[in-house]
């Protein structure tokens, strides 16, 4: 499905004006992780070690931990701390030490119990999902040097949340930044809290009034 015609999908689930439909976002997980299991698998062994500036005090390694991490901890039913820092650490941890090759076959592993329980998350938690492992998808990217799929149905799934979350702290603010005639994978990036105030004023984003609505959550700007 195209992005245009994903874009279709807005508005389409009652009460969550901008959030795409389930089987889209269903979807999207699955390319998502298809496309970390293949980069995992063609890159430098050595580059587990690689340092993740977006997520401070994480390796590579460290960060597809969290990403193997989420969907065991679904199906296990660990959910007590749930986007805590404790609670994503404890994914981290519970696959340091593993080579790459490792992690993509972890990860590919957990398609057997978390595939069945992926269609019967309710929204808005299965983009919230979405949008939380896409953000790691860039972020590995970025550790790796391996630029792509920025305009994936993930981005769009994300960003459907991203969107719909501001506009409930601020009625109407979603068709602002959406108006704003910055790209889907900047405003990612942006809302996503992968960029300062300073580099969203220079796209055209208001980066205070952003920085503002962010509060509180776990996605947070950095200075």
């Amino acid at each position: 499905m195209s992005v245009t015609c994903r874009s279709q999908h807005i508005r389409q689930t009652l009460g969550m004006g901008f959030l795409l439909s389930d089987d889209v976002v269903v979807t999207a997980y699955l390319e998502l992780r298809t496309r970390v299991i293949a980069m995992l698998r063609d890159v430098e062994p050595s580059t587990v070690a690689n340092r993740v500036p977006h997520c401070p005090g994480w390796t590579v390694g460290d960060l597809v931990g969290h990403m193997i991490g989420v969907p065991e901890d679904i199906v296990a039913g660990r959910m007590e701390g749930v986007t805590t820092d404790a609670w994503t650490q404890a994914q981290a941890d519970r696959h340091r030490g593993k080579t790459l090759r490792e992690l993509a076959d972890a990860y590919e592993a957990t398609s057997a119990t978390f595939d069945p329980v992926l269609p019967h998350i309710p929204a808005p938690v299965n983009s919230q999902m979405v949008m939380d492992a896409v953000t790691h998808e860039h972020d590995l990217r970025f550790a790796l040097d391996r630029d792509g799929a920025r305009d994936s149905a993930a981005v769009s799934v994300a960003l459907g949340w991203l969107v719909n979350m501001v506009d409930g702290r601020r009625p109407g603010y979603g068709e602002i930044v959406r108006a704003a005639g910055v790209s889907d994978w900047d405003l990612l990036r942006s809302l996503g809290g992968r960029r300062s105030a300073a580099q969203m004023d220079a796209l055209g984003l208001d980066g205070a009034t952003i920085v503002t609505l962010m509060e509180g959550s776990p996605l947070k700007p950095p200075a």
